[in-house]
Formats: C-alpha cells, sequence, structure tokens
C-alpha cells in the first residue's frame, strides 16, 4: 500500500531545503512565477537543472509555452518572496524590479537583494510523473552572489547560520 499524501508531504516537509522562485514569460504575456524546493543539478557536461512544478501552477503552462524559465535561488531575507510567488497575489510582480532575460524567452530575473543566484533556461525536456511536471533545463547563463541562502522547512523559513560559519565570504 502506497503511503497517503499527507505522510508524504510530512516526510519531505522535515528536510531542510533551498528555496527557489521559478519564472517565465511567454510571448505577448506578462510574468509569471512560483515558489519551489523541488530542484536540483542533473548534468554539468551539458549543464542542467531540474524544477517540479505542480500540475495546477498557473506558471507551468507558461514555461511550456515559452519553452524557457529562470530559477532563482533565495538569499536570506527572501522569504517574503518566498511566500509571495507561493501564494496566488493578483499581481505576483507588483513593486519588484525584473528585467526580461535575454537568453531565456523573456522570463523574469528578479533584480533583489533577496536572490542568492539565478540560472536562465532553456527548457529541455518535460516529463509528467504523478501530480507533478518535471522541467528539465538547460542553463543558458548563471550567476552567483556572495549573499547566504534561506531554508525551509516544516513550512518555516529560517537562515542556514551553521553551515554559512565555514563559507569563505567573498
Amino acid at each position: 500500500m502506497a503511503t497517503d499524501p499527507s505522510s508524504f508531504r510530512a516526510f519531505f516537509g522535515s528536510v531542510p531545503t533551498a528555496v527557489a522562485v521559478v519564472t517565465a514569460a511567454a510571448p505577448g504575456g506578462g510574468p509569471h512565477g512560483f515558489t519551489c524546493n523541488s530542484f536540483t543539478a542533473v548534468s554539468a557536461d551539458p549543464p542542467l537543472l531540474l524544477v517540479c512544478a505542480d500540475h495546477r501552477s498557473r506558471t507551468l503552462p507558461t514555461v511550456l509555452t515559452a519553452e524557457a524559465f529562470v530559477v532563482h535561488l533565495l538569499a536570506e531575507g527572501g522569504a517574503d518572496l518566498g511566500r509571495r510567488f507561493a501564494g496566488s497575489p493578483a499581481d505576483k510582480f507588483a513593486g519588484l524590479r525584473w528585467r526580461p532575460s535575454s537568453v531565456a524567452g523573456d522570463a523574469p530575473v528578479i533584480e533583489d537583494d533577496a536572490i542568492l543566484a539565478w540560472a536562465e533556461c532553456a527548457l529541455a525536456d518535460v516529463v509528467s510523473m504523478g501530480d507533478h511536471s518535471v522541467l528539465v533545463g538547460r542553463m543558458e547563463n548563471a550567476v552567483v552572489r556572495p549573499q547566504r541562502p534561506v531554508l525551509y522547512q516544516r513550512g518555516v523559513f529560517s537562515p542556514w547560520r551553521v553551515a554559512c560559519e565555514a563559507m569563505p565570504q567573498a
């Protein structure tokens, strides 16, 4: 018998994870985005990453149409941004500075101190798995800044201070 969805969420919710905001823009459409903590590296050569998007996500159709997206890793102080893109406000981008990507189909690149790093991606593959789609992105450009990351565990955002103590400062 398979594990029920509640136990599944409790199991994975107990794992501290980094947090990302994934953005996309369809031709002629506005920007879209969602918060994600299911993402990982796939390959260094070629540079591939994956993110998982709920089939109910309003951003997923935009990613599929645009065939491009940007993954923004959140820094300490990024909890509000993570909550904003996890929710359903009418305009998640209201008051945010962002620019269209020049290499990822005009997907929004958020220009905020709450962003630790971002990867501009071309959609390389999509696999439907259960209630999510696995989006594989070919990294066309990546930028990493010296901020510290934020973690998410059991519904709480927190700083990653212990791991950062050993991290060299840039």
